[in-house]
């Protein structure tokens, strides 16, 4: 079963797909897949460099900070990126989801919602967290500055639009304790949902 699990910018998603993973489900993360697109020599890096030249720093290493800036601030160039990067991310996880063995498979998606893409899993599930919650984690784990991490929850969609779209919610406004027992309960959930589809393929 095809599962589309996303969040805004420190809502907790990557903690749910690592809990996810623990459970057995595989799990294509598209924000690694990102960075693997733009790799040193790869074609993404080299179109990235024909665009921004001026976000290559030495030795051939795409400056992300440089790359951010720019495009959280322009919506043309974040198109721009994005169609350099998503087709490239989309081929990748096709190609892990092919050779991904029977059971749940949880593809990773930030920005799943603000395309049309959610329309193509069958189940999806968000991740949400009070908007302080999430700027003091992003600041606390990025260094970010307050107003670049704002800007940056700006271009994703809004929680409650998500909300509506997806199957399944989880909220991240406790510990890490609170947040393992409402993944456990949606990853259950889950299950049921793939015995249910298997039985009525039999």
């Amino acid at each position: 079963m095809r599962v589309g699990l996303t969040g805004g910018i420190g809502s907790g998603k990557s903690a749910v797909a690592a809990y996810f993973a623990e459970r057995g489900a595989t799990v294509i993360d598209a924000d690694v897949l990102a960075r693997e697109v733009v790799a040193p020599g790869s074609d993404g890096l080299r179109a990235i460099a024909e665009r921004w030249p001026q976000v290559i720093a030495a030795g051939g290493v795409l400056d992300r900070a440089a790359l951010a800036q720019i495009v959280f601030a322009d919506d043309r160039a974040r198109e721009a990126l994005n169609a350099i990067i998503h087709p490239r991310v989309r081929a990748r996880a096709e190609a892990l989801e092919n050779a991904a063995p029977d059971g749940l498979v949880v593809q990773v998606i930030p920005l799943l919602f603000e395309g049309e893409s959610w329309r193509h899993f069958e189940r999806t599930v968000v991740v949400v967290a009070p908007a302080e919650t999430r700027i003091a984690r992003v600041i606390a784990r990025d260094t970010a500055a307050r107003a670049e991490v704002e800007r940056r929850m700006a271009a994703q969609i809004a929680p409650e639009l998500a909300r509506a779209r997806a199957h399944y919610v989880i909220e991240n406004d406790g510990d890490l304790d609170d947040l393992r027992e409402r993944s456990a309960q949606v990853y259950d959930a889950l299950l049921r949902d793939l015995a249910a589809k298997e039985d009525d393929a039999r």
